[in-house]
């Protein structure tokens, strides 16, 4: 596959052409560095907050939308995944995770990212920022109602949902 997204070298600036790379297929290419340019992306976490019975899943609503999500967050430069849902938690809900665990990771183009996904147990009262349009804690049964259809998010939430049930 090449990668329509990268058109010039991230280092030198020189365009980029399609060069054949055995196990790859075609990778950009730069004839000035003369090297291969594999694509970049961003990566990010998306967190299921369960209450700490693990009877209640708090979802969120963000930048005016209607539908609720998981809370979701960009990995800072230097961070480990484990530390950026820490991070985010505390300063989006003002709460602290207790425990966590991965759930399942899936590149998501819209925004081209990955998006590292998991269940976390958290403590504290709800103190939401600026970034929180709404927020509810809703039974797990609820969740799957609530959450918006046909997102990434649901489905993080039921693949995670089916390895407890």
């Amino acid at each position: 596959m090449f990668y329509k997204t990268m058109t010039y070298c991230p280092k030198c600036g020189h365009p980029l052409e399609k060069k054949f790379l055995k196990d790859e297929g075609d990778i950009p290419y730069c004839s000035q560095c003369a090297s291969f340019r594999f694509p970049v992306f961003n990566t990010a976490i998306s967190a299921i907050l369960f209450n700490e019975n693990h009877d209640k899943i708090l979802l969120i609503k963000q930048y005016d939308m209607a539908e609720h999500i998981l809370l979701a967050g960009y990995v800072s430069q230097g961070e480990n995944a484990e530390t950026t849902v820490a991070r985010e938690i505390g300063e989006e809900l003002g709460l602290r995770v207790k425990s966590l665990t991965f759930n399942a990771s899936q590149y998501y183009e819209r925004s081209n990212s990955l998006m590292i996904n998991f269940a976390v147990t958290v403590t504290g009262n709800v103190s939401p920022n600026h970034e929180i349009d709404d927020w509810d804690w809703f039974s797990i049964e609820e969740a799957k109602r609530a959450i918006k259809d046909g997102s990434l998010a649901e489905s993080f939430l039921l693949e995670f949902l089916k390895k407890i049930d």
